[in-house]
């Protein structure tokens, strides 16, 4: 069977990532002299790898990340962050457990940066999750509410692995979206893992959702099965910024004086009682 005939019947049955390897895996097959199951089996490999590129293309596309970061693109020296819970949290264990996470700190501390690079890690390994900003997601929570389509987004989303819900607290919405977004959790609770960044203690809390008691009861389901991690006040961005300049600015200065030269671990960290995140709460609270 002629070569083109070949690559006819791979585009019938879509076996594109055969397709694409068949030319190298061939002249490696006959320069090395490969046995056929050795070829088919290579065919194969090649087949499935492209299959899982592409799956990971697709979720991390409906995944709607805002961004494209990664861990090894976060400078963690300097900051209060647990290196090593956020690893192991990008590692993807704390989805088999149904665990949540909580991102506390200032604004520009990371905690954006992490909760992608933590969802983008997931997503690799086989995970599906998705992304709101937490306006935007009560805002569109209503709006269903208004439609007459309430739930089918919580329906949804109880299929997803992990919910990103970024900048809790940033802005205010009324106590309606309040509501919804806790009977959204609420149906999360124990079945889809949750990521949230906010720039508010605990203790703060009731002033975003208005209603003391239903933030209590809000944060026993979010902290049940929970890692904290807390990302200081001092801004991570404003900082890198700086160091560039000052790294820029003392290139230039030697280049003036010298014109001559050329010049994921394993143990997890955990924040229970003690920590002054749960001083803040305002409720017994328990993160297991």
């Amino acid at each position: 069977m002629e070569r083109f005939q070949l690559f006819d019947l791979m585009g019938e049955l879509q076996l594109y990532g055969m397709k694409a390897a068949f030319d190298e895996i061939m002249a490696t097959a006959v320069k090395r002299q490969h046995e056929p199951q050795r070829i088919i089996g290579d065919l194969l490999t090649a087949e499935i790898n492209e299959k899982q590129a592409r799956s990971i293309k697709y979720q991390l596309t409906i995944a709607k990340l805002p961004l494209a970061k990664d861990l090894d693109d976060f400078q963690f020296d300097g900051t209060p962050i647990n290196e090593t819970l956020v690893r192991d949290l990008a590692g993807g264990g704390f989805i088999a457990e149904q665990r949540n996470a909580v991102l506390i700190g200032g604004t520009g501390t990371g905690k954006t940066h992490l909760a992608i690079a933590i969802g983008r890690s997931c997503i690799r390994s086989g995970a599906r999750g998705r992304f709101y900003n937490v306006v935007d997601l009560v805002n569109r929570l209503e709006a269903e509410a208004r439609n007459a389509r309430k739930g089918r987004l919580a329906d949804h989303l109880t299929r997803m692995d992990f919910v990103v819900l970024d900048e809790l607290g940033y802005l205010p919405f009324a106590q309606s979206g309040g509501q919804l977004l806790f009977h959204l959790i609420s149906r999360l609770y124990e079945r889809t893992s949750i990521i949230v960044t906010t720039n508010l203690a605990f203790g703060e809390w009731p002033s975003v959702f208005t209603d003391a008691k239903m933030t209590t009861a809000l944060l026993d389901r979010l902290t049940h099965h929970c890692d904290i991690i807390e990302t200081g006040n001092d801004s991570w961005r404003f900082k890198s910024r700086a160091d560039d300049h000052t790294t820029t600015r003392a290139r230039a200065v030697s280049a003036t004086l010298t014109s001559s030269d050329a010049a994921s671990a394993t143990a997890r960290t955990r924040r229970t009682r003690g920590s002054k995140l749960d001083a803040d709460r305002g409720s017994n609270l328990q993160a297991d």
